[in-house]
């Protein structure tokens, strides 16, 4: 990933987020030294984003598609009432196992189920409704993910999509990730069904809210 904000001012934004649980510190340390692509983790910003868009919305719900290491699902479960639930979606073994060590960790960590195997089939077997949903997966998968998941979502939920900038490649695409980026962003945009914007916090990312 490349970086598309300044990195001192993203360093600035960040010592102006609120103050981590250490959790969060030993997750991101170990993610960066065992994995081969550590910047597939949200940061702290976004974390904290994350966090606080669930409470927010008053979710009680929550659904995941990619888990990796499972620093966002830790921010999203950490949002969530005491009998609150996300269920979160992901095919690999190894980045899940750190996720697993480090939710049995935070005292928030129970609210958390992991469901390792296809996602395009878990979540068509998901019953609605859901009240928050995140999505940080396959990209030439996200327009499927998007529709399954908002017709699922409760009138006023929202849908968080990561990465929607992509490095800035949506601006001259070439690859086909580039391309799927591209003409996803184009499908949530003309998605009547919800209200969104578009950040350019990390990566980029789509919040949008159901009508």
């Amino acid at each position: 990933m490349t970086a598309i904000v300044d990195e001192e001012l993203e360093g600035y934004a960040a010592d102006h987020t609120e103050v981590l649980s250490s959790v969060y510190w030993r997750l991101q340390e170990e993610t960066y030294t065992r994995m081969s692509s550590p910047t597939m983790q949200v940061g702290r910003v976004e974390g904290r984003l994350l966090k606080l868009l669930v409470q927010m919305s008053g979710a009680k719900r929550a659904v995941e598609v990619g888990t990796f290491t499972g620093y966002s699902a830790l921010s999203i479960a950490e949002g969530l009432p005491e009998d609150g639930s996300l269920t979160t979606f992901d095919k690999d073994p190894v980045a899940t196992e750190i996720a697993r060590r480090y939710w049995a960790e935070a005292p928030w960590g129970h609210k958390i189920e992991l469901r390792l195997g296809d996602a395009r089939a878990e979540l068509a077997k998901l019953v609605g409704p859901i009240d928050f949903a995140f999505v940080d997966a396959d990209k030439t998968a996200y327009r499927f993910y998007w529709d399954t998941l908002v017709d699922k979502l409760r009138p006023g939920g929202v849908i968080v999509v990561d990465n929607v900038l992509w490095s800035g490649r949506v601006l001259a695409p070439e690859r086909e990730t580039d391309q799927a980026i591209v003409a996803f962003n184009r499908h949530a945009a003309a998605d009547r069904r919800v209200e969104k914007v578009m950040l350019t916090v990390r990566d980029g990312i789509l919040v949008a809210r159901k009508r």
